[in-house]
Parts: C-alpha cells; sequence; structure tokens
C-alpha cells in the first residue's frame, strides 16, 4: 500500500458503529466541552498581553477577526464532523481525503498542538495557584527547577481523563460554570469603570519594533513584501489576530469525540459551533472592558484583568479572578487530555501509532494506554521546560489542521456525493476555500521562528514516519 492510499469513509463509519468508546456525550455536554477548552488563557492573560504588546484596544478587531476566520473552519468541522463522527477528527478526514502520509503528518500535528497546549497551561495553572493560596515559588512558580504544580495536576486530571468519558464532562461543565460567572462577573462591573479616553485612538499608529526584535521574530508576512517591522496599526492588529486565534482552536478537540456522542448527526454541528459564538462573545467584551479600564501601555502583562480591578480598588474582585483562571485552565488542560487520547487511539486503530495505543478499556471505555502515555510527557515537559514562548508553536499547528480541514470539505464532497451529510457547509467550495486562505494568511503573520520550529517537527515526523514504514 503506498503512501497516498486513502482510508474507505465506509470503515470510518464502521469504526463508529462497532466503537468500543462509551457513547454517554449530549449537545450541552459538548458545549460545555468545547467552552472548557476555549475559554483559558486566552481571555485571562492573551488579551491584556496583545493589547500591550501589538494592537492596543484593537485587540477587541483580532478576536474579531479570529472569531470569522474559527466561524468559516467550525463550519467545515461541522459537516465533516457530522458526516463521519470518529475519533481521529482533521486525521481521520486527511486520510480519507488525501492520503495516509498527508494523515500522518496532520496527526502528528494535532499531537504538537494539544500537548504543548496542555503543557503551556498547566505551567500558567501552576502559577495563579501559587499566587491565590500563597504556595512557595520554587516548586509552583515559572523559575521553578521542577515545576511540581504543573506535574501534580497534570497527573490528575490524566487520571480523571482515563476513567470515563462521562467522569471528564461531569468535572468539565462544573468548571465552565464556575468561569463563565467569573466572566460575566468582569463585564457587568467592568463595564462601570470604562473610560472612553482608553479606547482612543482605537487602532494605536503603527511604530517601529524594539531594537530587540532580531528577523526571525519579524512576521512571515511583513519579511515577504519586505515591510519594516512594527508594531501596533493594522499590521499589529494582525499579528495579535494570528496570536490570539490560538484562544478559538479549542473547539476542534470536539470533533475527536464523534465516537462518544449519542446523537452526533445532531449533537456535534451543535456542540462545534454553540461552543464558539459563546466564547466569541465573551472575548470581544472583556477584551474591550480591559482595554477601556486601563491605557494599553500600562496593562499588567502577568495579570491583566486581576491588576485592572486591582487599580479601580476592585481588590476581592481580583481574588475571584484568580480563582477563575484556575478553574478556568483546569477544563482546558483536562479536554486536551480527552482529545489526545482520542487521536492517538485513531492512529493506533489505524496501524500509523503502535496498535497497543488504539485499545479501549474494557472497564473504563476510554483509550486508557493512548492517555497515560500522553499524560507522561505532557508531565515531563511541564516540570522541566519554561515553554510559554512555544504558546505560538500551538496556533501555527491547528491552523495547519484547520487548512486541511477546509480542504477535505470539498475533496470529500466530489469523491462521495452519495454521503449523508446532516450538516452541510452552505456555499461550498467557496467557504472552505476562504477558511483555507484566510488560515493561512494567519499563519504567515505569525514569526519566522514559529516557522523553523514547526517545519522541523514535521520533518522530524517524517523520519518517524518512513522509518515505521521500513519496518513493517
Amino acid at each position: 500500500m503506498g503512501v497516498l492510499r486513502t482510508l474507505n469513509v465506509d470503515d470510518v463509519l464502521a469504526h463508529h458503529r462497532d466503537s468500543r468508546l462509551n457513547r454517554r456525550l449530549r449537545a450541552r455536554d459538548l458545549v460545555g466541552a468545547g467552552i472548557g477548552i476555549i475559554i483559558g488563557t486566552g481571555i485571562f492573560t492573551l488579551a491584556g498581553v496583545q493589547a500591550k504588546l501589538h494592537a492596543g484596544p484593537s485587540v477587541t478587531l483580532s478576536f474579531a477577526i479570529g472569531a470569522v476566520v474559527a466561524g468559516l473552519t467550525a463550519l467545515c468541522y461541522a459537516e465533516l464532523a457530522s458526516g463521519m463522527p470518529t475519533a481521529g477528527s482533521a486525521y481521520t478526514y486527511a486520510f480519507a481525503t488525501l492520503g495516509e502520509v498527508f494523515a500522518w503528518l496532520v496527526g502528528w500535528d494535532l499531537l504538537l498542538e494539544f500537548a504543548l497546549g496542555a503543557a503551556v497551561v498547566s505551567r500558567g495553572w501552576s502559577g495563579y495557584l501559587a499566587n491565590l493560596m500563597g504556595l512557595p515559588p520554587d516548586l509552583f512558580g515559572e523559575q521553578a527547577t521542577v515545576n511540581l504544580g504543573a506535574v501534580l495536576i497534570i497527573a490528575v486530571l490524566t487520571a480523571v481523563a482515563a476513567l470515563g468519558i462521562r467522569q471528564s464532562a461531569l468535572v468539565t461543565n462544573v468548571l465552565v460554570l464556575v468561569k463563565v460567572g467569573v466572566c460575566g462577573l468582569i463585564l457587568l462591573v467592568g463595564v462601570f469603570f470604562v473610560d472612553p479616553a482608553n479606547l482612543s485612538p482605537f487602532v494605536p499608529p503603527a511604530q517601529p519594533a524594539g531594537t530587540g526584535a532580531t528577523g526571525l521574530q519579524q512576521p512571515v508576512a511583513q519579511a515577504l513584501l519586505g515591510v519594516q517591522q512594527s508594531v501596533y496599526g493594522f499590521a499589529g492588529m494582525l499579528t495579535a489576530a494570528a496570536i490570539v486565534f490560538f484562544a478559538y482552536t479549542g473547539f476542534e478537540a470536539l470533533a475527536n469525540l464523534g465516537e462518544e456522542t449519542r446523537k452526533p448527526s445532531r449533537d456535534l454541528k451543535i456542540g462545534i459551533l454553540g461552543a464558539l459564538a459563546v466564547c466569541a462573545l465573551l472575548y470581544l467584551g472583556v477584551s474591550l472592558v480591559l482595554t477601556g479600564m486601563v491605557p494599553y501601555v500600562n496593562i499588567d502583562e502577568s495579570a491583566p484583568l486581576a491588576a485592572a480591578f486591582q487599580s479601580v480598588g476592585m481588590h476581592w474582585i481580583g481574588a475571584l479572578i484568580s480563582l477563575g483562571v484556575v478553574a478556568s485552565l483546569t477544563s482546558v488542560m483536562l479536554v486536551e487530555l480527552v482529545t489526545l487520547g482520542r487521536i492517538g487511539f485513531a492512529m493506533g486503530r489505524d496501524g500509523l501509532l503502535p496498535r497497543r495505543l488504539g485499545t479501549v478499556h474494557p472497564r473504563w471505555g476510554t483509550p486508557h494506554r493512548m492517555t497515560f502515555l500522553a499524560g507522561a510527557v505532557i508531565a515531563l515537559l511541564a516540570a522541566f521546560v519554561p515553554i510559554a514562548a512555544l504558546a505560538d508553536l500551538v496556533s501555527i499547528g491547528a491552523l495547519a489542521a484547520m487548512i486541511v480541514v477546509a480542504v477535505a470539505v470539498p475533496v470529500l464532497r466530489r469523491r462521495r456525493p452519495d454521503l449523508r451529510r446532516p450538516f452541510r457547509v452552505p456555499f461550498s467550495p467557496a467557504v472552505p476555500i476562504l477558511a483555507a486562505l484566510a488560515c493561512l494568511y494567519l499563519m504567515l503573520n505569525l514569526n519566522l521562528l514559529t516557522w523553523l520550529a514547526f517545519a522541523g517537527w514535521l520533518a522530524l515526523g517524517l523520519v518517524i514516519y518512513y522509518g515505521r514504514r521500513t519496518g513493517r
């Protein structure tokens, strides 16, 4: 079988029909899981950081651009997920349309995206918990030699993810109620402290980048066009959009839960589109309130929202925000661990990873081996590697996967026009093409160093892929 062999769609549907994964999830569980993974560092940290470093008040427009691009790709995910409910999401869609080698690269990309995402978030969780409870920074802070807090939370959540999908959903839904409540409080109280003067000019004039920046740190789009590297202005807003897009990427995790959803033809599209809509509204509202409360040049990068409320004398809200952050980041990590288990399970079932990873625990009904392996790798990364700077790799990985999903929609329509599609992307192929081009443009607004690191990861993946093919 060649590297371009494709997976038969009927086999994908048979996997769903005969799956040993427990089918327990409903539409509300999927919406909860979506909010659980989407609302995290994007709303509590990235909004403030990108407002100060790149966009000013126009970071709200950055989130709006990210929401539009995410919405276009979410339509593509909704069509494929409802028509081919599978544990593999973009990996399986690529296997069914583009071929084995492309499927491997997409799966390899997804493993990077969710593993790095969970590791980054676990270190942020550890720091927030230390700040909230006065824990020793040499064990829980970013400067710790071994970040014990990050390791402990990954260990606990790995156990929850392995014990059952229903247990994971219950924990996620409770955490989602906490963080949505905190976001609502931010909006209800913060709006009374908005100073319109802080929002003017809404798009700050472009300024040359600082002298510390290097060519590798310049957005690729600016390098290709020979444009001087700058911050703020329209270019700065687009750079921020490419980075805060990381905040929306979680919705794709829901497509991996197709084999555990009671009515996937209906519930998956509700979960994907519903979660994205709720989160987009919260992102826009919170970023607008934050930049209205504090001049963007004075935003505290380490704890933007908590510091903003403390600056207006609302210290008690700052404490609640820290609690909301801990709950928020916990749900993000849990859903990412669940997602990694399903991606690795699908790849193992198809033989692209060791087949032992493609097995289900007879009592728990979860891909326990892959879940434990993912937890161990993430804990190791989170313990020793200060990886906040690698957040851009999560964004570029997500954008690359979304391009593949967008391309898969018209390809599959052409190859399998008879396939039952409970949801159809409107105006196809125009919308999928637009989604792919928008994702590519956001990728070009990430820096050269991120592109080189991503290329290196894919090259390593190809070496492993051909090594495994030779050994078959």
